[in-house]
């Protein structure tokens, strides 16, 4: 079946999951990025450095996955959870909840280990 412009528009297709953590007390709902979102956070791991009249472009990992989990993280609404001014909080909670929450939310945003080596790469 060929999709017509309003079906694909009109499809609701970015997957949630409540993922637990027990360490928090509770459970956290995440929900896949959309392309925008995506396009964003893969634009937040790269900085660029001035040297004399050229710029280089420099691969910044740093809080990877507190800016993803920003991204993916939604209240019971589906409004964000988080903000970006979030960031720093997150990354001094413990590793085992946040990458629980990176893979699941990798995943529902269809992201693989593959893609974010890519983007070092580019």
């Amino acid at each position: 079946m060929i999709l017509s412009r309003e079906a694909i528009l009109n499809a609701v297709d970015t997957k949630t999951e409540t993922v637990s953590c027990p360490e928090w007390g509770g459970d956290v709902m995440l929900r896949g990025m959309t392309a925008g979102e995506r396009d964003k956070w893969e634009s937040s791991l790269f900085s660029t450095k001035r040297h004399g009249n050229s710029f280089e472009v420099v691969a910044n990992k740093d809080n990877l996955r507190a800016k993803f989990i920003v991204a993916s993280a939604i209240d019971e609404q589906g409004k964000p959870l988080f903000t970006v001014g979030d960031i720093d909080a997150l990354t001094a909670k413990s590793a085992a909840p946040m990458d629980r929450l990176f893979s699941v939310a990798q995943r529902l945003s269809g992201m693989t280990n593959e893609d974010i080596e890519e983007l070092e790469k580019n």
